[in-house]
């Protein structure tokens, strides 16, 4: 059952409550024309590119993209300068992007709910494992990068 407590699992389930607002429950809400199309569509484009960049990195460094696993590296290069956890911040324009994309109105408090889940549920513990295996470059690098952005 580990399979099921991953990112991606939880990014599916917040992108299908999304998509049956929209389609069940919609009130006649929207963003309007064609400005949440665009921003909607370079959100998930973003999102994706950031994902790959990180998980590029992680593999370039060879250590593992899988939350629940230690790494065997601290990535501080590529992506990782900008933001500790670029693969949750993609999920994040991901699940944006589809709300904006879709029109799903009501759905737009499903972000704040999923940035706590991802904290709660990964990035608060690998982040304390990181600190317990790599102390001083994780202190220092911690002061240094932001965790989203």
């Amino acid at each position: 059952m580990k399979w099921i407590d991953l990112p991606p699992v939880w990014l599916i389930a917040a992108l299908g409550v999304a998509w049956w607002q929209k389609t069940s429950l919609s009130m006649g809400l929207s963003f309007g024309p064609v400005w949440a199309d665009l921003l909607g569509g370079l959100l998930v484009g973003g999102g994706i590119i950031l994902a790959a960049l990180a998980v590029f990195e992680m593999r370039r460094m060879q250590t593992t993209i899988m939350p629940h696993q230690i790494a065997a590296r601290l990535v501080t290069s590529g992506i990782f300068k900008r933001s500790r956890n670029p693969i949750y911040l993609g999920d994040v324009f991901i699940l944006t992007g589809f709300i904006l994309f879709w029109d799903a109105v009501l759905a737009l408090p499903l972000i704040p709910i999923f940035i706590w889940v991802l904290e709660k549920r990964f990035i608060e513990k690998e982040e304390g494992n990181l600190r317990r295996k790599f102390v001083a470059d994780f202190t220092r690098y911690a002061q240094q990068t932001r965790r989203w952005l």
